[in-house]
């Protein structure tokens, strides 16, 4: 008997034995989780966030310094899931870069909320001060300005700038965790599960658990189909020319913003400093390709023509268009075109190429998620506002969402995070609206639209508090 027990004793102790191990192996698991803000690892382990932002990029990111820069936020565990790697900073004395955005007055006083704009602007921008489209059949012409040029109609900020600026933000606080090389496997979201918790799988196998989602992820977001909201997009079959330009000695101060509607396109000059500019041109796919392919001299060539080439008139709409400036009193020497500086080279690597398309999601929440930035809309980029959308996206689900949490509701509960979506949706859908009309507008040359499209542009730039109101839009004012 005393075998026995002395058998059962040791079977006991060494049971014991086992499970103290096993535990011990599960929370050096659990540490190397939440102690890693690097990039992910393999771990069969579960943690919970209070929010869990699905993509980084300028507006992922860009939430995530606001969230932690909110005062009722601020004790929220939030994590950042950033499929890139990590970020290699952004050296402001090397070459431009050729991705930039136009950031209009709402996303800079977003950026000064969060304490970014500081260091933006100590590192490198350009104000825009006055900016002109005209129609290349026609004319017609239009002029964007404050009086006496009294203030800045946008300013051209290189995207790994704003990276970096908000990025140094986010590191600084205490309750964001960054994860990179995180890229979602499939969402689960209340709905769907007897928790009132939304859930996700990373591609290498880890879980995690959070109130609220936060649909970061691009126009292909995961979070969004898990969502089951129906979608409108469109695929415009054309394709985005971006490129870094150096200019004549005629730029001089170089703070015009030009864009110009040609038949397959807009094409666009964005001042980047005195003598360097960015280039936006959107074209055919064909030509997108002839472009990129083209050696440098003969791509400034073809440049500078676009720029400056006499296309076939449309002589009624001409006709319409001088009558019109007759009938507000004005000659033709009032409504000029100016021309941009002389392009002179394009600076080496920097030509690359995007498509372009429409997307709007039916629903920007339920319960559990919310989506932001592209994930919820994409627009043609002829008017700048993309990115500013996503930014305006951030200021009012960070608003609402400590509404919410002052108030007393869960971050993840629909009932309120649909104010969020009826504040973004007033806003949104007459400016995607606007620009996919404009796009569609100018991707004609058919004579009746040419007129309407010509008369209606010279209209507003005769009459200023039209005019003033299209402005003030495009600033997000």
């Amino acid at each position: 008997m005393l075998g026995v027990l002395r058998i059962q004793g040791a079977l006991a102790t060494a049971g014991h034995a086992r499970l103290l191990s096993a535990r011990l192996l599960a929370s050096k698991s659990t540490t190397d989780m939440t102690t890693n803000r690097g990039e992910s690892t393999q771990s069969p382990a579960t943690e919970h966030f209070d929010i869990i932002i699905g993509g980084g990029g300028l507006v992922g990111t860009t939430l995530a310094a606001a969230l932690a820069k909110n005062s009722t936020l601020a004790d929220k565990k939030v994590l950042l899931l950033e499929g890139a790697p990590e970020f290699r900073g952004f050296n402001p004395t090397g070459p431009y870069q050729n991705r930039v955005s136009a950031i209009n007055h709402n996303s800079i006083e977003l950026f000064k909320s969060i304490d970014a704009w500081t260091h933006i602007e100590s590192a490198r921008y350009k104000p825009v001060k006055q900016m002109q489209v005209w129609e290349s059949n026609t004319d017609a012409l239009i002029q964007f300005q404050h009086d006496n040029f009294a203030s800045d109609v946008a300013c051209i900020i290189e995207n790994d700038l704003i990276l970096d600026a908000v990025y140094a933000r986010v590191k600084e606080a205490p309750n964001v965790e960054i994860l990179n090389k995180a890229r979602i496997q499939c969402v689960r979201l209340p709905r769907d599960s007897n928790s009132n918790l939304s859930e996700l799988q990373l591609q290498d196998g880890r879980s995690f658990s959070c109130d609220l989602l936060i649909g970061a992820d691009g126009a292909n977001s995961v979070v969004r189909k898990e969502m089951n909201v129906d979608v409108f997009s469109l695929n415009y079959d054309r394709m985005g020319v971006v490129a870094t330009l150096e200019l004549g000695e005629d730029a001089c101060d170089n703070s015009v913003a030009w864009q110009r509607f040609l038949p397959n396109g807009p094409v666009a000059l964005l001042p980047l400093t005195d003598r360097l500019s960015s280039l936006v041109w959107s074209t055919t796919n064909e030509q997108a390709k002839m472009l990129q392919a083209l050696p440098p001299t003969e791509f400034v060539d073809a440049l500078n023509e676009a720029f400056c080439r006499q296309y076939p008139r449309v002589e009624l709409a001409d006709k319409a268009v001088q009558a019109l400036n007759s009938l507000f009193g004005h000659n033709g020497s009032q409504h000029q075109v100016q021309y941009p500086p002389r392009v002179c080279g394009v600076l080496d690597k920097s030509r690359a190429t995007f498509p372009l398309g429409f997307l709007h999601a039916s629903s920007y929440v339920c319960n559990g998620a919310a989506l932001v930035g592209d994930a919820a809309h994409r627009v043609h980029p002829l008017a700048g506002q993309g990115v500013n959308l996503g930014f305006s996206d951030v200021r009012y689900l960070v608003e609402s969402l400590a509404a919410g949490a002052y108030a007393g509701f869960k971050l993840g509960d629909k009932q309120h995070l649909i104010k969020y979506e009826r504040k973004c949706l007033a806003k949104n859908v007459p400016i995607m609206l606007g620009v996919h009309g404009l796009h569609t507008l100018y991707a004609t040359q058919f004579s009746p639209v040419v007129l309407l499209r010509s008369l209606g542009l010279q209209l507003t730039q005769n009459l200023p508090p039209v005019k003033n109101l299209f402005m003030r839009g495009a600033m997000g004012q």
